[in-house]
């Protein structure tokens, strides 16, 4: 039984194919949800009473120096501002809020306690029903708490933590429904291409956030960065639910030419009567799979370490201010959005072109955005106090890592598309852990022991990770079909060639 509306052609025209406008809005979407993930990093400064903590911090608490911790500094190599500058930055206007660096921590990172729990019935949800619902429910749940949050966190901390929880909860929507989305819209060769646009929204969404929440504490009220970031996201909304469908089956703005060209590259011409039930056995004994899990847990330990706590090594042993720390952390996630897509464009047409499998293209990238970064941070254990040489490294790592995207980030597809959702959404949830451990293991290394000896050690097992992320994909990880990918269904064939539709169809009369 066909399932199909008329097709009128793209929106746009034959400029823009109605995949891309896919990709686009996705894209756009993935920045909102990471966007609206981080900037309670950088409107908190303005949130907190910081003199009202500091004083109840008392002589010996946190932020105190003692004597055996001087001692222990002065042991090793201690920088000094860039350019011989003061480090001294302009006073930060003391905001509404005494909150000890405990609860801080645990209003910081409970976002993550909805991720976790939602991921994988979220993509139950997707699959089995409309990946475009659950996108929107993903942004829509965190502009909605977005904007709550001024109102709720004036009420009580308790307050934010919902708001945070709930846009945990969205946010670990977002991968599982962009999963299933990339199944029915991209065609094989530009699958790399198509997840990589999406995918870099990520990056894009993290660095726009940083400046625009830093803007908006600076020019306005603290409340400003969640009005104006909510209110301007609420644009995307009406957009996806006009422009965009779960399928090209589905979407009445797209050539007719276009639709059959998607459809019959995946085998989707005609709708399928059932979902196929996720074959878990099968799931949780696949090498590929656990390859795939393994170098996504790995990866995001590094992903977080330069994210998240790169900016505090400029600060702390580099010593640069706090106005070149927030433009310097930024600034690599924008040549990192050119990066990924061209490297996606030619892996692609190289696969289009039979000059590499998608098998290779996979461990082609991955291998790229651990070598490089993993030879970025073993040169920072040892360059020292060179400022710019210091940032011009770290730049490199960060661009490099964009790779990801078109390697294991999107390898789920490339296995099974069937379950596209559910994998990205059981791989993810492990590698969220990660975003909980770095910030830890960090401080622990760390208290008292600010210096570069001390991120040696964290730039060490960083490396190791991003090691054992390399030997477990190049060796175990494949871009093919695997056979449990049809389980469920009246036939079960056998692994496909990489290059045949990822869905059979059945013989027309």
């Amino acid at each position: 039984m066909t399932d199909e509306v008329p097709a009128r052609g793209s929106i746009l025209g034959k400029l823009v194919p109605a995949r891309y406008v896919l990709a686009l809005l996705g894209s756009i979407g993935m920045a909102i949800v990471y966007g609206l993930k981080v900037n309670l990093s950088v409107a908190m400064v303005a949130m907190l009473n910081h003199t009202a903590i500091k004083a109840q911090g008392g002589g010996g608490g946190q932020g105190s120096v003692t004597l055996s911790n001087v001692s222990q500094v002065s042991l090793v190599e201690e920088c000094n501002p860039p350019g011989g500058a003061s480090n001294v930055t302009a006073k930060v206007e003391g905001g509404p809020f005494v909150w000890s660096e405990p609860l801080q921590g645990t209003l910081l990172s409970c976002y993550f306690w909805g991720y976790l729990v939602s991921q994988i019935p979220l993509a139950h949800v997707a699959e089995n029903f409309s990946a475009k619902w659950v996108m929107l429910f993903s942004v829509a749940i965190n502009v909605v708490c977005t904007l709550l949050t001024p109102v709720f966190t004036k009420l009580h901390y308790g307050g934010l933590i919902l708001m945070r929880v709930l846009e945990g909860v969205g946010g670990g929507a977002s991968f599982p429904a962009m999963h299933v989305m990339i199944a029915s819209w991209a065609p094989p060769t530009e699958r790399m291409v198509m997840s990589t646009i999406i995918y870099v929204g990520t990056s894009a969404g993290t660095a726009l956030s940083i400046l625009l929440a830093g803007m908006c504490s600076a020019l306005w009220e603290w409340e400003s960065v969640f009005y104006v970031m909510g209110s301007l996201s609420c644009i995307w909304m009406v957009l996806w639910i006009i422009l965009v469908q779960d399928n090209p089956n589905k979407q009445r703005f797209i050539s007719l030419e276009e639709r059959q060209m998607i459809t019959s590259s995946l085998g989707t011409e005609q709708k399928t009567e059932h979902h196929p039930s996720v074959p878990w056995g099968k799931v949780f004994t696949s090498v590929p799979f656990w390859a795939i899990l393994i170098a996504h847990t790995c990866s995001n330990f590094g992903w977080y370490m330069f994210l998240i706590e790169i900016p505090f090594y400029m600060k702390q042993v580099l010593k640069f201010n706090v106005a070149s720390n927030a433009a310097l952390s930024a600034l690599p996630y924008f040549p990192m959005i050119i990066f990924s897509i061209c490297l996606g464009k030619l892996l692609d047409s190289l696969q289009a072109k039979g000059k590499i499998t998608t098998t290779v293209a996979r461990k082609t990238a991955t291998s790229i955005c651990t070598l490089i970064p993993g030879v970025c941070l073993l040169v920072l254990c040892y360059i020292g106090c060179r400022h710019y040489e210091a940032v011009s490294i770290m730049s490199v790592g960060i661009v490099a890592m964009g790779s990801m995207f078109s390697g294991f980030l999107s390898n789920h597809i490339d296995i099974a598309p069937n379950f596209a959702g559910t994998l990205v959404a059981l791989t993810n949830t492990a590698a969220t852990l990660p975003g909980i451990v770095v910030p830890l293991f960090v401080g622990f290394v760390t208290k008292g022991n600010q210096n570069i000896g001390a991120w040696r050690i964290i730039f060490g097992v960083t490396i190791v990770l991003f090691a054992l992320e390399f030997l477990v994909f190049v060796f175990l990880g494949s871009g093919s079909e695997q056979p449990w990918n049809k389980a469920g269904t009246p036939k079960d064939p056998e692994a496909k060639d990489e290059k045949t539709p990822l869905k059979e169809l059945p013989t027309k009369p």
